[in-house]
């Protein structure tokens, strides 16, 4: 099974999972996530509700995510080599692929592929910026798919 689909915005969050606080309180260490963060979180929460299966992915998974940030200072397509790193960006996502219902744990992501890029305005149907994300249940070393 293959999942693909892109979640529009005009502005990509750049809060990462890395983000969360800590305080300490009665001499415990308590992590507490920011404003901003549990802002990002919801919105990634409802926009891929939107698009979660039907039933959860099973086995092994591929998971390719293409983070397209809106710039009028680079050609559109090129590489942002930039913060937010791919491996904090894609631990928030994960989460909340993880939460909505994607699958049932994201450990079942065997195999990443991760790019961000540079998009100029708006594209048909909207706007260029935005998430692609694609996830396909890869076949087992037996060669059947799950």
């Amino acid at each position: 099974m293959t999942v693909e689909f892109f979640l529009p915005m005009e502005r990509v969050p750049t809060v990462t999972h890395q983000q969360h606080q800590v305080r300490i309180v009665n001499g415990e260490a308590k992590f507490f996530e920011p404003p901003r963060l549990r802002e990002a979180r919801q919105k990634y929460m409802d926009m891929l509700a939107q698009h979660k299966p039907a039933e959860k992915l099973t086995g092994p998974l591929h998971l390719h995510v293409v983070w397209c940030f809106l710039t009028d200072r680079h050609p559109d397509g090129a590489w942002r080599d930039t913060k937010p790193d791919t491996d904090n960006l894609q631990k928030l996502l994960k989460d909340c692929m993880t939460v909505v219902g994607f699958w049932e744990d994201d450990e079942q992501v065997c195999s990443e592929l991760v790019e961000k890029r540079w998009v100029r305005g708006i594209r048909k149907g909207g706007t260029a910026s935005g998430i692609w994300i694609h996830v396909r249940q890869m076949e087992d070393v037996n060669g059947s798919d799950h």
